[in-house]
């Protein structure tokens, strides 16, 4: 070693081993000065912090095909380096992982586990667990007694020949690993499966938390009669002394944090010494509970569990938990993995232990489960599939294995063998639930599936999609301008849509307060609640209007299977989801985020219903004035197809609110513009049902009927101005648009889907977004400068099981003049009572 002249000191590892280190080489001189860096402390711990990341990295990547938690990738990636596979060659663990770097390692490691645990606490809501009901806390201790007491009979019945350990202390130990379950890791695994917005999925949140609280109280208990050379009443003053700490955090601690944050106003930051001192207060809270002879974790658990939710946790959630998360708790789990030593594992007794403990504890939580849910009369299948996920362990079960090896309760053979068993049973859960357990049956077809389908007279259910609070104003207002009445109410569906990462506050928003008004407990809280809130309002101010707010938790890849899921379960006839772009203030269209794109994407693949894509530039209202109320003009733009007709079947029911002023710009090519023979044919066509005739000329009749029936309708309707432009090409077609930009707050068009048009010609040749279609991504570009917002309509269509659309009728065609005479003979002819488009319903 170089720098051989200073002093060096002595380190004893947990064998015994006497280690030489020199306090003063913490940074190297540099390579020209002829130092290795890896015999300085700071270099090699930068190098061994990024070998972790990119190990862990690396199984996230592969194991993320077999939804499998991060917790097990972080793992591997310790078992990995350790001894068990790089470890076992010797240049490498004492080049890379010398035996003189494990203090800074395990510093560090614990910084970051101290630090989480806190965020851990400050994220949990304890009103959960006060108001908990009987069947979530049966179900959580019954889930908890079998396994304990398996885990207890287990580990006293078979030995595993490791003479390091202490026999009578290590039995808690192991029956506290195996009753456990983690809250954190089983979120993220429901969002993965699906489960997480079911009935079972919220049970299994609710039993998991209590579970995972239970589990620190017993962790507690462990380390109080654990201590090693204590007497009974060293153990007993543990316990209440540790009791006398949490009191003081309730009775002295929140007071005061709830005193800090009254001082600060409503809106403004909390300044850099408020963040400072709670952030101080965790290392101290962490230091009291090492002192009292618990765990350091155990104090900044506890402080941040008493933190009240706000946005004081909010502020500090956002400066910690990327960094924490993301870069040091790795280091704990790698650790974890780094202290395993599979070539341990030998001999009868040892895989005696492991084919004992992992199928009788797993059995005992399922059986534990089951018994509650039989008594509460949850069917069987549920109560199997909620055993299994019971037995998801992760970051306690870590922490209560690592305390027992430091207690030197438990050997390095059993903590291999535990590491090895809480992996099995983790990796286990998600492959197992996902082939027994199907909750999205598939839901029984309905007829209203396209806004052309659903009566003016009858309920409007739509599903509202939201990513940021930005888009709330425009969606409340378009909700507002369909006009609900007494007679065709709206039931709108709100979901906001978070995106499913590694981090835990995504998941807690689950069982977060969503009372309006109530506590943010972090920025996608906050957002939750201001969404909710600005819905609710909407609600109690306008008339005939029932909302329901939801929240799905999901990648951005498969989310919209949530969405179409959901569209299904409610019988939707429409969804409305932001367009992936936001205006700027000085009217750029710029992305948000890019996933968005590839969320709307997949919606249009794959939804079971209409889809209206809204580029929002705002819909407040324009300066005309109608009794003292600001109106809106909307203008659809039609030229044809099932998408725009279901434009226009949009702006048909816009148009009964008595503030909207619709326009209907019919784009028809000139030089077809006299041709008027067709007509009687096309006549014969309709009373015909077995003549064979191209899809195209399907849709040239269908347009050409809900037209004619659109214009015989509004004839003496003041309200609306019908407009039959004639152009020959695309060029032609951008000049009228552009000569009604100024005149409308909200165009309506169709995404034009698989049809070839000539009046659009050339506009696709400069395409941004070719998902709107050729108008739709003229009107979103910024090139057009306009202030309106736009309505992108994508018309749901069956298809048969061999792809080609249906065109089933469930009546007779009637022409025209027939099905004007039935109306006439109606009694009450009102376009309030109108339905929309009559043609639809012979599709």
């Amino acid at each position: 070693m170089s720098n051989s002249s200073t002093m060096m000191a002595p380190l004893n590892s947990s064998d015994g081993t006497i280690i030489c280190y020199t306090p003063t080489m913490t940074s190297t001189n540099g390579l020209w000065q002829g130092d290795n860096p890896f015999d300085y402390s700071l270099p090699l711990f930068i190098f061994q912090l990024t070998l972790v990341v990119f190990a862990t990295r690396f199984f996230v990547f592969i194991l993320k095909p077999f939804r499998q938690p991060r917790v097990i990738a972080e793992i591997m990636a310790g078992l990995l380096l350790g001894p068990s596979v790089f470890g076992r060659n010797e240049k490498f663990a004492n080049a890379v992982f010398p035996l003189k770097s494990v203090m800074v390692l395990e510093a560090m490691a614990n910084i970051g586990l101290i630090y989480f645990l806190f965020l851990v606490g400050l994220e949990m809501d304890i009103s959960i667990i006060k108001g908990a009901g009987k069947k979530t806390l049966s179900i959580a201790i019954a889930g908890m007694m079998l396994p304990f007491l398996v885990g207890i009979c287990v580990s006293s019945l078979i030995n595993v020949d490791d003479k390091s350990m202490d026999h009578h202390g290590y039995v808690l130990y192991l029956a506290t690993v195996l009753s456990s379950t983690a809250f954190p890791v089983l979120a993220r695994m429901l969002a993965e499966l699906k489960l997480i917005n079911t009935d079972l999925g919220k049970l299994a949140l609710s039993t998991s938390l209590i579970n995972d609280v239970c589990t620190w109280m017993l962790l507690a208990l462990a380390i109080a009669v654990s201590e090693q050379n204590s007497s009974n009443w060293a153990s007993i003053l543990v316990l209440l002394s540790n009791i006398v700490f949490v009191s003081f955090c309730l009775l002295v601690v929140r007071p005061t944090v709830t005193w800090l944050i009254k001082r600060t106003p409503e809106g403004k930051p909390f300044t850099e010494f408020q963040i400072c001192i709670v952030l101080t207060g965790v290392m101290i809270s962490a230091f009291i509970t090492d002192f009292l002879g618990t765990h350091s974790v155990f104090g900044a658990f506890v402080y941040g569990l008493v933190i009240p939710n706000g946005p004081l946790g909010a502020a500090i959630i956002e400066k910690l938990e990327d960094f924490v998360s993301g870069l040091l708790l790795p280091l704990f789990y790698a650790l974890s993995g780094l202290k395993t030593n599979i070539n341990l594992i030998s001999g009868a007794s040892s895989w005696t232990f492991l084919l004992v403990v992992i199928p009788l504890s797993c059995l005992g939580k399922i059986a534990g489960t089951m018994l509650m849910t039989l008594v509460f009369q949850i069917p069987n299948r549920d109560g199997v599939v909620l055993g299994l996920l019971m037995n998801t362990k992760g970051l306690v079960e870590m922490i209560v294995l690592n305390v027992g090896r430091e207690q030197k309760v438990l050997g390095d053979k059993v903590f291999s063998l535990m590491i090895i068993a809480t992996l099995v049973m983790t990796t286990m859960v998600s492959p197992i639930v996902s082939f027994i357990y199907k909750p999205r049956k598939r839901l029984a077809p309905y007829k209203r599936r396209t806004i052309q389908n659903t009566r003016l007279d009858s309920e409007f259910r739509v599903l509202v999609c939201i990513h940021t609070p930005r888009n709330v104003p425009t969606i409340v207002n378009l909700l507002e301008a369909t006009h609900p009445n007494k007679r065709s109410p709206i039931y709108a569906y709100v979901l906001h849509l978070v995106e499913l990462t590694g981090r835990a506050s995504a998941m807690l928003i689950v069982h977060a307060n969503r009372q309006s008004g109530g506590p943010a407990l972090n920025k996608t809280q906050a957002h939750t609640n201001h969404i909710i809130t600005a819905f609710q309002n909407f609600e109690e101010h306008v008339d005939h209007v029932q909302v329901q707010p939801l929240t799905v938790i999901s990648p951005y890849s498969s989310m919209h299977e949530d969405i179409c899921s959901l569209a299904e379960e409610k019988r939707v006839s429409m969804v409305i989801i932001p367009f992936h772009k936001q205006q700027t203030v000085d009217g750029e269209m710029e992305d948000t985020i890019p996933q968005f794109r590839m969320v709307n994407h997949n919606l249009l693949q794959n939804s079971p219903c209409s889809i209206g894509i809204l580029v929002d530039r705002g819909l407040n209202g324009s300066n005309r004035l109608i009794g003292n109320q600001a109106s809106h003009k909307v203008a659809v733009l039609y030229f044809g197809g099932p998408d725009d007709r279901e434009a226009l079947a949009y702006g048909w029911r816009m148009s009964r609110h008595p503030r909207v002023r619709l326009t209907v710009m019919h784009f028809i090519q000139s030089k077809e513009s006299t041709t008027t023979t067709q007509t009687p044919q096309k006549d014969l066509l309709w009373n015909n049902m077995d003549q064979n005739f191209t899809s195209d000329d399907k849709e040239e009749m269908l347009d050409e009927e809900y037209i004619k029936e659109f214009k015989w309708v509004i004839a003496n309707d003041d309200s609306i101005v019908y407009i039959d432009k004639y152009v020959n090409n695309g060029e032609e077609t951008v000049a009228a648009i552009r000569s009604m930009n100024s005149a409308n707050d909200l165009f309506i068009v169709g995404r034009g889907q698989g049809r070839m048009s000539p009046l659009t010609d050339g506009l696709t040749d400069w395409s941004e977004c070719p998902e709107l279609g050729a108008i739709g991504d003229l009107l979103a570009s910024s090139d057009l400068e306009t202030t309106a917002s736009v309505l992108v309509m994508h018309q749901h269509v069956e298809q048969d099981p061999d792809g080609e659309e249906v065109f089933v009728t469930e009546r007779p065609w009637l022409t025209m003049s027939e099905r004007c005479q039935n109306l006439k003979q109606q009694q009450h002819m009102q376009r309030y009572t109108m339905p929309v488009g009559m043609g639809h319903s012979l599709i």
